[in-house]
């Protein structure tokens, strides 16, 4: 073991791969269902440096995984996050209650315990798992008093601030169910069906104006024209001036409620396939590989008026989407489209179609994007008492991939990124930084844990993070009316702790919620916490 320790500490790359093989491996140990996902890694760190003090990974190895993690998750949230601010004025206003809430509970335990001083702020900091907010602490009251004591507190508590986040986090997922009305905004894509429909009614408007009567959550690809007994009809593409009248067959793409509400109005179900006459149309999913696409809404694309062609659905990731017109377009993204083989091709042609280039990603953008958000997070800003604020390596980069998001395209330069390389590099960043962050408390936590008042520190930090996380769930329910996994994301946002949106995203299956949850979260509990901890040190 010696050597092995040894070996670690003279070959820093040595000790990483060791510390994201072994927690990736703790990570996928599942008990009861659960498991710790990529946060495995961040007690295999804490194993380690809590054995030896020398087993601690360089800062810079962290932050530009936290870096990197966090601007990925603001480019893959940036598209519904300022629609989601704009209606999230609760949710704003439960992280405020939560944090402060929380601040109150540890002063009053505090006193009952016998525990005051500077190591009020480390405990906050460390139960709410928020290193900008231990900088700030320490930068003061180092200064002032010369005592270490903030990251003493922060040590000691930092462990449960993570551990209890996550079993309220999964509690939210699994107990606190969504009501759909309630969490629209938000609300996972339904599942698309496909329902080949007999038209039994006279005077029906266009498809193209029934289209908009269901609020554009239909998309119909192929109608049969002229069928009857024994005399099949003809399968033609199913475009927006086609009027249907009686006995007209239509393929019709849509969730289940709408299919049913749309064959309710015009007819009924039919076993005629559609789908299986390819003697005309036919259809394939086609891959999104050229930047001249990219970031553009299908709807620019005129793809019936040029080649004769519809598009169904838009496959991103794991997840069939609904191929509206105002849907924007991204590199990875596989369209469904029904055409002949001359408009499939050209079709093909005008998208890309090459799996290869779909999977790859520009290092230009992602490498400005990062830096400018190092920048951004580098700048300190003035707050009242003569102190200053940063947002850090998380805040800064998180802020510029949402704004990066959001804008999706500047000329030539596509600022998204394909869904397999967005979720393996913040996977990877994540794990960087989980690494990084357990190697630096696992000995002082070992110490501080070993004496009386280490555990009075540790009473205290477990109902700061209790009420914290119990805040949420109620208010978050009743109050904001957010749910499942959004609430979990916002949880996650709260708690600014990477490996909470781990285990969130890891239990959810990379629901969309989560994120969205987590970077509305984010931002407004990253400022709150760094300019509360300071104060509670006063006390």
């Amino acid at each position: 073991m010696n050597y092995f320790v040894d070996l670690a500490v003279e070959q820093p790359l040595f000790l990483l791969t060791t510390l994201l093989g072994l927690g990736a491996f703790i990570g996928n140990i599942k008990i009861k269902g659960i498991s710790l996902g990529p946060a495995g890694v961040l007690f295999a760190a804490l194993a380690f440096s809590a054995y030896d003090e020398r087993l601690i990974l360089a800062k810079d190895v962290g932050y530009f995984g936290l870096a990197l993690f966090a601007y990925i998750v603001g480019i893959g949230a940036g598209p519904s996050f300022f629609r989601a601010l704009r209606s999230g004025g609760r949710v704003v206003i439960t992280i405020m209650l939560a944090l402060t809430g929380a601040a109150a509970v540890l002063v009053g335990f505090s006193k009952l315990i016998g525990i005051d001083g500077p190591v009020l702020s480390g405990i906050y900091a460390g139960a709410l798992t928020n290193t900008p907010a231990l900088a700030a602490s320490q930068e003061i009251w180092v200064n002032a008093t010369g005592a270490n004591s903030p990251i003493v507190g922060y040590s000691v508590t930092y462990l449960f601030g993570v551990v209890g986040m996550l079993i309220a986090a999964n509690f939210a997922i699994k107990k606190v169910s969504a009501n759909p009305q309630a969490d629209e905004l938000a609300a996972k894509p339904p599942e698309l069906i496909g329902e080949t429909i007999r038209v039994d009614v006279d005077g029906l408007p266009t498809l193209g104006e029934l289209a908009k009567q269901y609020e554009d959550k239909v998309r119909f690809s192929r109608v049969m024209t002229g069928d009857s007994p024994g005399h099949r009809g003809v399968v033609d593409i199913a475009t927006d001036d086609h009027a249907l009248v009686r006995g007209d067959i239509v393929t019709v793409i849509a969730d289940r409620a709408t299919i049913e509400k749309f064959t309710s109005q015009v007819g009924h179900s039919s076993t005629v396939a559609l789908t299986l006459d390819r003697s005309n149309l036919d259809f394939r999913r086609i891959a999104v590989s050229h930047r001249s696409v990219a970031g553009r809404p299908l709807g620019d694309l005129r793809l019936g008026q040029k080649y004769g062609a519809v598009a169904t659905r838009i496959r991103r990731g794991d997840v069939d989407l609904l191929a509206q017109d105002d849907f924007v377009l991204q590199i990875g993204d596989r369209v469904r489209v029904v055409a002949n083989q001359l408009g499939l091709s050209k079709v093909a042609k005008l998208l890309g179609d090459s799996e290869k280039a779909a999977s790859a990603f520009s290092i230009v953008s992602l490498a400005t994007g990062i830096t400018a958000g190092v920048i951004l997070g580098s700048i300190p800003f003035p707050i009242p008492g003569g102190r200053v604020f940063e947002f850090g390596m998380a805040a800064g980069p998180l802020i510029i991939g949402l704004i990066m998001g959001r804008i999706g395209k500047t000329g030539r330069v596509i600022w998204s990124l394909p869904h397999t390389a967005s979720s393996a590099l913040s996977l990877l960043g994540m794990m960087l930084f989980l690494a990084y962050a357990g190697s630096t408390a696992g000995h002082a936590l070992s110490e501080a844990i070993t004496t009386p008042v280490g555990w009075r520190l540790l009473i205290i930090g477990l109902a700061t993070t209790a009420t914290s996380a119990l805040t949420f769930i109620f208010l978050g329910r009743y109050f904001a009316k957010t749910y499942g996994p959004r609430l979990a994301g916002v949880m996650a946002g709260s708690q600014t702790q990477p490996a909470v949106l781990a285990y969130v995203n890891d239990q959810t299956q990379d629901d969309p919620r989560v994120n969205l949850g987590y970077a509305v979260a984010y931002p407004v509990a990253m400022i709150v916490k760094v300019l509360i901890a300071p104060i509670l040190g006063n006390f």
